[in-house]
């Protein structure tokens, strides 16, 4: 077979990527064609998305794309999940989409639980309760002229695509997030829906990956420097659910941990997990490609340590991540531990001064040099990982018996062994551009490049490239279950 490429946009809460991927013969190439920055710009009191400056930098990869390549086969988009754009009966956004950990949402949950229990939030949506759901980001936004004038909603990746093609749709993946979505059918719950103050007719129709999204409008082919027909193909539009197609897994006892600014650690399964253990567990259910369900809880992630340094850098100390991760990893382990999970480290700011702060308040030593801190924060991470696989297993009856880091955290070898050793499994590591490969591998088995099921995008995946091994160190395993006691107490 010829080969196919494709064009995989992959937006992180950091950073935006834009990828090239060709397979031939069952053989993926990927290659990054443009990086942009992104994070919250915050403005007048509120914190937004610049979601114009993501548009340009997509229009600059595609534009790459035609000159390396030609016209691509297909386009796809996945980004962070539950943040959306408004727009009006034109189709015009009506403001700048807020940033999910904008202060706003704070006494959201409360308003919504007023109108329907916790019980039956989650056994309709079968989602892990967080305020910075979609379902409570609309409460919080009840009133506003925006909401008042909006026609449409659109989730981040579904507007980019509406401006690439004009054609609207709300990817099944990314929809499950929201909090609306029906747990046991692909279908918005008009009680969930009626507890965040909207009308379902705000949303598109939804899309499952895999689907049509339409083709490059003509301005869009102008100003790309394409031309002809371009497909744009609905992908596991939430980044995490095209992560766990990359995932190199075989067979199905493996937990995985998509580690960037966030961590999404869980296990693939067939069906939701909807009883009460789940929910005062906080698991959510998530969709996946194929019908699967993303059995996971959130956990803060390397957000800990990328505020960190922006506290440090702010203060003049400009400081390498990889010679931090090394000075860390000469230090003594689990020497001060904390919840990262906690809601004070939901928010931009001083970051090493509220870990300080947490450690202190449950009688350990606060860390002082950034070193330290990096060390606590690693440690914290890999404790609330080890909970985490340990309760999906649990809770899912899902064997398992072998942990994949997929992501940014993938390249932190600390953070990848420690992990083994907590968990007591070996950890394989990568790709770090999961999700750009789970995204492409869709976009290829939509235009008939590749065939088959989740298993047989994974024997690409496997053989794109070799991925470390960490193995557990068993003399370990009595102190990770010591800092677990500790920390639960």
């Amino acid at each position: 077979m010829s080969a196919t490429g494709v064009v995989a946009v992959d937006l992180g809460a950091s950073s935006g990527r834009v990828y090239l991927a060709t397979i031939d013969a069952g053989v993926l190439d990927l290659r990054q064609l443009t990086r942009f920055a992104n994070g919250g710009v915050a403005a007048g009191g509120t914190l937004y998305w610049d979601v114009l400056g993501l548009y340009r930098g997509i229009l600059d990869g595609i534009a790459e794309a035609g000159r390396v390549y030609g016209n691509p086969g297909s386009i796809g988009i996945d980004s962070w999940a539950v943040d959306y754009g408004l727009l009006d009966s034109t189709g015009t956004l009506l403001g700048n989409p807020v940033h999910h950990r904008d202060a706003r949402t704070i006494g959201a949950v409360e308003q919504v639980l007023e109108k329907i229990s916790v019980e039956e939030l989650y056994a309709r949506s079968g989602i892990q309760l967080q305020r910075f759901n979609t379902i409570f980001q609309l409460t919080a936004a009840a009133g506003s002229p925006q909401l008042e004038e909006a026609e449409s909603l659109l989730l981040i990746p579904d507007l980019l695509s509406y401006w690439l093609t004009g054609q609207a749709g709300t990817e099944e993946t990314n929809a499950s997030t929201t909090q609306m979505l029906a747990a046991d059918r692909l279908e918005w719950d008009d009680e969930l829906v009626k507890a965040a103050g909207v009308d379902a007719s705000l949303f598109p129709a939804l899309r499952r990956p895999g689907d049509s999204a339409g083709a490059l409008l003509p301005d869009v082919l102008e100003a790309t420097g394409l031309s002809g027909t371009v497909p744009v193909t609905a992908v596991a539009s939430h980044d995490t659910g095209s992560a766990v197609v990359g995932v190199p897994a075989s067979g199905k006892s493996f937990a995985y941990i998509s580690c960037g600014t966030w961590s999404l650690v869980g296990v693939e399964l067939d069906a939701p997990v909807l009883d009460e253990a789940s929910r005062t567990a906080n698991f959510t259910n998530e969709r996946g490609v194929d019908g699967t369900i993303r059995y996971l809880r959130n956990v803060m992630g390397l957000w800990l340590l990328q505020e960190s340094m922006r506290t440090w850098a702010h203060a003049g100390l400009h400081l390498d991540v990889e010679a931090l991760v090394r000075d860390a990893s000469a230090l003594p382990e689990l020497t001060a531990v904390f919840d990262p999970d906690g809601p004070e480290f939901l928010a931009p700011g001083d970051m090493p001064a509220r870990i300080a702060a947490a450690c202190r308040a449950t009688n350990q030593r606060a860390p002082q040099s950034p070193a330290e801190v990096t060390r606590c924060i690693v440690d914290s991470l890999a404790l609330a990982y080890r909970r985490s696989i340990e309760l999906a297993s649990e809770l899912s009856g899902q064997e398992v018996d072998t942990v994949h880091i997929v992501g940014g955290g993938a390249q932190n070898a600390l953070l990848c062994q420690i992990t083994a050793d907590a968990c007591q499994r070996p950890v394989i590591a990568g790709p770090v551009e999961a999700a750009a490969i789970g995204n492409a591998l869709v976009q290829a088995r939509a235009v008939g490049a590749v065939s088959g099921d989740l298993d047989a995008l994974r024997v690409i995946v496997r053989a794109h490239e070799a991925y470390p091994t960490y193995r557990p160190r068993p003399e370990r395993a009595g102190s990770w279950v010591a800092a677990a006691e500790r920390l639960a107490r």
